[in-house]
C-alpha cells in the first residue's frame, strides 16, 4: 500500500515538476542554454509589439467571421492589414468549430495539445499543420492577470501554471478549481453591454481562440532545445472592442490602471508540422 502510494506520488511529481517554478529555476543552472538573459523588460521583445498585434487582429477577424459572434460584423478599424484579413474569404470546410481552420487560413499553421514527447511531462503543444516561420506569434498564455501587489496565495496552491513577468505581474493559467472560477467571475464582470472583453472558452477542451494553449508548452531541456520563447505584450488601447472577446486574459482587479497584460510565445526558428513546442525562460541580469 505504501509502495503504491509512493510510486503514484513520484509519477505525479515527474509530470508536475516541468511547470513547478522552483524546480525549474534550480535546474536551469545545469544548462545555461535554456536561459535568455535580459536587462530590461523591453529587451525581451524578439519581434515588435506591432507585429504581434497584426497577427492577433488577423486571426481574431477570421474567427469573428467564422463564429459570427455578436452579429458577425467586422469591426470598423482603419488599418491596412486588418482590411486585408477581412477581405480574405472564409472556407467553411476548414473546421471552423475548433478555430483551427481560421488559424491555418490566417497564420499558416495550426497548434494543438497532445501528450508530450518528454517522459512524464503530461500534456504538450505541437504544430499539427502548416509551417511556422521564425518570429511568428505561435501561442498565447491565458489566465487571470495579477499585479505585483495583488493577492494570489490561495490560487497558487498546487498550481504549476502561474507565470511571472519581468516586472512582477503574474498570470494564472490554471484552467481548473478556484483559478477557473476567478477567471469566469472577472470575465463576466468586465462585459460591456453585448460585448465580452475576454474569452472563457480556453477553460474548456475546445477554445475558440486556438492560440490560447500556451500554458501547456513545456520547458526546454538539454535534449530538447527551445524553439519558442515568452514575450510580454500589453494590449493597445486601439485594439477593437469587438475582437477583445478572443483575448484569453482578464485583470483580477477592475480598477487596474494599465493596459491588459498578455504573454505570447514567439518562434525562435522555423518550425515544421509534427514538432513539439519547447520554451526557454528569461532571467534578469543586473
Amino acid at each position: 500500500m505504501l509502495r503504491a502510494t509512493l510510486e503514484a506520488f513520484l509519477n505525479k511529481w515527474k509530470s508536475y515538476r516541468h511547470r513547478f517554478v522552483p524546480w525549474v529555476v534550480l535546474n536551469l543552472s545545469k544548462n545555461e542554454k535554456t536561459l535568455r538573459h535580459v536587462r530590461e523588460r523591453w529587451e525581451d521583445k524578439l519581434v515588435p509589439d506591432e507585429e504581434v498585434t497584426r497577427s492577433l487582429l488577423k486571426l481574431f477577424t477570421v474567427l469573428l467571421r467564422s463564429y459570427g459572434a455578436n452579429g458577425g460584423e467586422l469591426p470598423a478599424v482603419h488599418t491596412g492589414f486588418l482590411k486585408q484579413a477581412a477581405s480574405e474569404e472564409w472556407q467553411p470546410g476548414e473546421d471552423p468549430d475548433c478555430g483551427h481552420g481560421a488559424m491555418l487560413q490566417s497564420l499558416g499553421f495550426c497548434i494543438d495539445r497532445k501528450p508530450s514527447t518528454l517522459p512524464f511531462a503530461g500534456t504538450g503543444v505541437f504544430v499539427t499543420k502548416g509551417f511556422v516561420p521564425k518570429g511568428a506569434t505561435v501561442a498565447m498564455y491565458p489566465g487571470t492577470v495579477y499585479q505585483a501587489y495583488e493577492p494570489i496565495l490561495l490560487q497558487s496552491i498546487r498550481n504549476p501554471f502561474v507565470f511571472r513577468c519581468i516586472d512582477g505581474v503574474l498570470i494564472d493559467g490554471n484552467d481548473r478549481g478556484i483559478s477557473k472560477m476567478v477567471f469566469k467571475s472577472c470575465s463576466g464582470r468586465d462585459r460591456v453591454g453585448p460585448f465580452m472583453m475576454s474569452d472563457t472558452s480556453w477553460l474548456t477542451a475546445n477554445p475558440q481562440n486556438p492560440l490560447a494553449v500556451g500554458q501547456y508548452v513545456n520547458n526546454c531541456s538539454n535534449e530538447r532545445p527551445a524553439n519558442v520563447c515568452y514575450q510580454e505584450y500589453d494590449v493597445p488601447d486601439r485594439f477593437p472592442i469587438r475582437l477583445r472577446q478572443y483575448l484569453p486574459n482578464v485583470n483580477y482587479s477592475l480598477d487596474t490602471h494599465r493596459p491588459l497584460r498578455c504573454v505570447v510565445l514567439v518562434s525562435l526558428r522555423d518550425i515544421t508540422a509534427g514538432e513539439e513546442l519547447f520554451s526557454n525562460y528569461y532571467t534578469i541580469v543586473h
